[in-house]
């Protein structure tokens, strides 16, 4: 499954009302460390289809970063129905981001 790219306009249909754990990156074109672990996200989003994979530009949407209080990035959340699951700040291993959705 690709990347959803997530936005004002569809971030609730797609991440907060999807059925199935979705994995939001927050980053911005000019982060390094968001450079550092966008293969890793592309890469989690074509293993599997048990799991959605969005990515957030807050440059783009800062208001659903805001909403979510990202503060530095990359920030990686994880919402099962509707909800934060899970959360880390900074660049991780692709170990660490499977994990989270555990």
């Amino acid at each position: 499954m690709a990347v959803v790219k997530l936005t004002k306009d569809n971030f609730d249909a797609e991440a907060l009302q999807s059925t199935q754990p979705v994995l939001v990156d927050f980053y911005a074109d000019w982060c390094g460390p968001c450079k550092m672990i966008s293969p890793l996200v592309e890469e989690l989003a074509e293993e599997s289809t048990a799991y959605k994979v969005g990515k957030v530009n807050v440059d783009e949407s800062p208001e659903v970063a805001a909403r979510y209080g990202v503060m530095s990035i990359p920030t990686l959340i994880v919402f099962k129905d509707g909800k934060v699951a899970n959360q880390a700040v900074g660049a991780r291993g692709n170990d660490a981001i499977r994990r989270m959705f555990e």
